[in-house]
């Protein structure tokens, strides 16, 4: 059986704790990332995924804002977090695990969303946001990123055309604003580069989106998407990967669901 990585944006982990079992029971991943969980460490459930299964928990929580979690099967060791643009706000955490092919890191990160107006003079958020993607690209170009890393979460940024509902329409719009999309790309591409693992499975003319807002009366029917959620790998792992899933039904599993989907990459479970 394939190892499955999974990833979603779950807009208060506690509000939503009925939706995230549905899906552990559902699809079963081996590691799941969750980001603005909106709660305090202590306030996690963690008992609640234990019993689900996933008895290895790494979590970076804030009051009512923010927040991400890794929940595994596997161990999970060296748990750290990183603040960016020295602004104390629970956005990373990462762990090391192993699933058949050594030590992997995963990064779970929870980007911030840049507010409503695309410019980092009038508009702080903006400009944290961009601070933010800048110190990535500083960070990964370290030696320790060259290979078995995963990173995920919601990037707040769709980078290309096709991973938003209308180009033309959202071009001036904050999460797919060319100094995002160019921000976002030269992570991609610069340092020791990564692999947009979904973007493997699904051709970049195909619309592919993981967010649809809570203002459209009927998200389905207007299906006014947007690719924000992401999982990105080094070369060496993205060698093993077998397949991709956006998870589309989700987001009309209740009449409180999240904004986000699940994002699912899945890796054959042993090196050849």
């Amino acid at each position: 059986m394939p190892i499955t990585f999974a990833t979603w944006n779950i807009n208060s982990v506690r509000l939503r704790l009925p939706l995230v079992l549905d899906f552990l029971a559902r699809y079963r991943p081996d590691v799941l990332c969750l980001q603005e969980i909106k709660c305090l460490n202590d306030q996690f459930p963690r008992q609640d995924f234990t019993s689900a299964g996933y008895p290895h928990q790494a979590v970076h929580g804030q009051k009512g804002y923010h927040g991400v979690a890794i929940l595994s099967k596997f161990p999970l060791t060296d748990v750290s977090s990183r603040v960016f643009c020295a602004i104390e706000e629970s956005r990373h955490v990462s762990a090391r695990l192993d699933f058949g092919r050594g030590p992997v890191t995963v990064h779970n990160f929870y980007i911030p969303a840049g507010g409503d107006l695309p410019d980092p003079e009038i508009n702080p958020k903006f400009r944290h946001k961009l601070g933010f993607l800048g110190e990535l690209k500083a960070w990964f170009g370290e030696d320790h990123f060259r290979e078995r890393q995963l990173i995920c979460g919601d990037f707040n940024i769709a980078p290309l055309e096709h991973d938003v509902w209308s180009h033309r329409q959202l071009i001036d719009v904050v999460s797919h604003t060319p100094v995002e999309t160019e921000a976002l790309g030269a992570l991609l591409t610069g340092g020791h580069g990564w692999v947009d693992v979904v973007r493997k499975y699904f051709p970049a003319d195909q619309k592919l989106y993981s967010w649809w807002s809570y203002r459209a009366r009927d998200w389905n029917a207007a299906d006014k998407g947007r690719r924000l959620d992401h999982i990105w790998t080094t070369a060496d792992l993205a060698a093993h990967t077998v397949g991709a899933e956006i998870v589309r039904p989700a987001r009309g599993w209740s009449d409180r669901p999240s904004d986000h989907v699940p994002v699912i990459v899945r890796f054959a479970a042993e090196a050849s």
